[in-house]
């Protein structure tokens, strides 16, 4: 599990409040969103390591951009806010993403290519997934790097499979390195 120590315990301390209001998977949703806005925003993402701006702000900021998710979420930021931890809160969403589908019995598995997947070639990743992982409660996340030239890297827990045209380039000069 991927996160920082603080990260994974608010989140887990998030997790059991949100189970015992029976609201688990609304806070899901909710971490989702957040996760998806910080990765999405390099400026709200320095705005939270910023020393100079003031913490009162930060909280400000974040609570008015999270004006529509549960109060959980809210009640989250305000206690990272009154810790000094706000900059944590992406940590504390993937976090509780990870150990959200870890309770729920879900796989991750995340995909890199050079370019999109179609909606074939995912059903055909997905439906490999589920064979090599024999769960059939696995999601598929597609993220996109033009560094990897083609072929893509598969990441499924622990394993990984690299079948880029970069980590094959690489080996080539590896190989070509040692034989000199």
């Amino acid at each position: 599990m991927s996160g920082s120590k603080a990260g994974i315990r608010y989140a887990k301390a998030v997790l059991q409040q949100a189970n015992s209001a029976n609201n688990a998977t609304e806070v899901f949703n909710d971490m989702q969103a957040v996760a998806a806005t910080l990765s999405g925003s390099k400026e709200l993402r320095n705005v939270l390591q910023s020393p100079v701006i003031k913490l009162k702000d930060k909280k400000e900021a974040l609570l008015t951009i999270f004006d529509k998710e549960g109060e959980l979420t809210k009640s989250l930021i305000n206690v990272l806010a009154d810790n000094k931890r706000i900059a944590k809160l992406g940590e504390v969403a993937d976090s509780y993403i990870n150990i959200y589908n870890e309770a729920k019995g879900i796989k991750v598995a995340k995909v890199t290519t050079a370019v999109a997947l179609s909606e074939a070639l995912e059903q055909q990743v997905l439906a490999k997934v589920k064979e090599m992982t024999g769960s059939t409660n696995v999601t598929l996340e597609n993220e996109i790097d033009p560094d990897i030239i083609g072929g893509f890297v598969l990441r499924v827990g622990d394993l990984q499979y690299n079948a880029s045209i970069a980590n094959q380039l690489s080996n080539l000069k590896r190989e070509f390195s040692k034989s000199l």
